[in-house]
C-alpha cells in the first residue's frame, strides 16, 4: 500500500507532491552481523534518536570526549576510519557546524561508513524558512522563533549556532558555519555520492530532513519515506 501511495506522489505534478525527490538511475566499534547498526554523528547520549533505530547498535561520534562517544574522531575525518560497516549515519543539526567545502568532505565520510545498501539521515536549520519567519512575522535577530528542549531559540541561534551553548564550552565547534536550504542540502548530498536522496521540510522547527541513499531503497527502508513525507506537513 506504501509503495502505491509513494508511486502516486512521484507521478503527481512537482507542485502536488509532498515529497521532493532527486535521484541519479580509530575504527568503529565491532557489532554483531545480524545487528543493524547505526552511527550517530555529533549527537548526544542524552537526546533520543528517532524511533525506527530503536533495535539498532547505537554508536556515537564525536569531536568532544566528554559525553561518552564510542568513537572519538572529527567528522571531517571520517574517511581514515574503516569504511563499510554501518546499515545507517544519522546526523541531526550537526552539519551546519563546517564551512561549506568542509561538509561536503563529511558528506563524503558518511557515504564512507555505510555499507553497500546503507543511508544516511540528515536534519539542518532551514535558513529560507529562518528568513521567511523574520519578515513575515517582523521579527529580529534575538526575537524567539520556537520553543525547544534546550530552551527559547531565536534567529541568531539558528544562523549563528546556539548562543548559550557557544558561551558556555568556550568552544567555537558549536558555531554555525554555513546554513541550507532543501535545494542546498540536496546538492551537497548529491555531490557527496548519494545518488538518490529524499528531502521535506518541517515548519515547526524551521528544519531541513533528507534521507541519502547510497543506491534504490529497500522495501523495508521505504518505510522511513512515509515518516519524511509526515514531516512536510509538520
Amino acid at each position: 500500500m506504501l509503495l502505491l501511495l509513494l508511486k502516486n506522489i512521484l507521478s503527481a505534478p512537482k507542485a502536488d507532491r509532498r515529497t521532493e525527490i532527486s535521484a541519479l538511475d580509530s575504527s568503529p566499534v565491532e557489532r554483531k552481523a545480524d545487528v543493524k547498526s547505526v552511527l550517530n554523528v555529533g549527537g548526544s547520549k542524552q537526546i533520543p534518536i528517532p524511533s525506527h533505530f530503536v533495535g539498532w547498535k547505537h554508536d556515537l561520534l564525536d569531536i568532544d570526549p566528554r559525553g561518552g562517544p564510542e568513537l572519538v574522531c572529527d567528522a571531517r575525518e571520517l574517511r581514515t576510519l574503516t569504511g563499510g560497516v554501518y546499515d545507517a549515519v544519522y546526523c541531526s543539526h550537526n552539519l551546519e557546524h563546517y564551512y561549506r567545502h568542509e561538509g561536503l568532505n563529511v558528506v563524503r565520510g558518511f557515504h564512507h561508513m555505510l555499507n553497500e545498501t546503507g543511508f544516511a539521515e540528515i536534519r539542518v536549520p532551514d535558513i529560507a524558512q529562518v528568513m521567511k519567519a523574520l519578515r513575515e512575522r517582523e521579527l529580529d535577530l534575538d526575537d524567539i522563533l520556537y520553543q525547544s528542549p534546550a530552551g527559547p531559540i531565536s534567529a541568531h541561534d539558528v544562523v549563528y549556532g546556539l548562543q548559550t551553548e557557544i558561551q558556555e564550552s568556550g568552544q567555537d565547534f558549536f558555531a554555525h558555519k554555513t546554513g541550507f536550504t532543501p535545494q542546498s542540502l540536496r546538492k551537497i548530498l548529491m555531490d557527496g555520492g548519494f545518488p538518490v536522496v529524499y528531502v521535506s521540510t518541517s515548519q515547526s522547527v524551521l528544519a531541513v530532513h533528507a534521507l541519502a541513499f547510497k543506491v534504490s531503497p529497500t522495501v523495508e527502508q521505504y518505510a522511513l519515506l512515509e515518516y519524511t513525507w509526515n514531516l512536510k506537513s509538520a
